[in-house]
């Protein structure tokens, strides 16, 4: 949870004009206790049931417990999947935390910034 602690604290991430929602696969009591806990101000998903986890496609990302990884999905405002990046992903280094710069650096990137 520290990466969302971090983005949400970063001024260049706050200037891409992007909404961060992070989900997680915990229960609500204990995503929200620990959000509290850590300071987290952006919203917070609990996604017990995985349902958007498929629904966006992220369990191609699938870690080898069969749990949902570190995944970013930049969703436009019609609902669409405009950016996909799982960092969990072997393929893309195995992290489960990013710098916010290269974070930033991708999504500005993708958006034209």
């Amino acid at each position: 949870m520290q990466q969302v602690v971090d983005l949400q604290n970063d001024p260049r991430f706050s200037a891409l004009g992007v909404q961060l929602l992070s989900i997680s696969p915990d229960p609500v009591g204990a995503w929200q206790k620990e959000g509290e806990k850590l300071g987290i101000t952006e919203p917070m998903l609990s996604d017990q049931g995985n349902r958007v986890w498929f629904r966006y496609g992220s369990s191609s990302w699938m870690m080898p417990t069969s749990e949902p990884g570190h995944t970013f999905i930049l969703v436009d405002a019609k609902g669409r999947v405009a950016w996909v990046r799982d960092y969990g992903a072997t393929e893309h280094g195995g992290a489960m935390y990013v710098a916010p710069k290269e974070v930033v650096q991708q999504l500005a990137d993708h958006l034209g910034g």
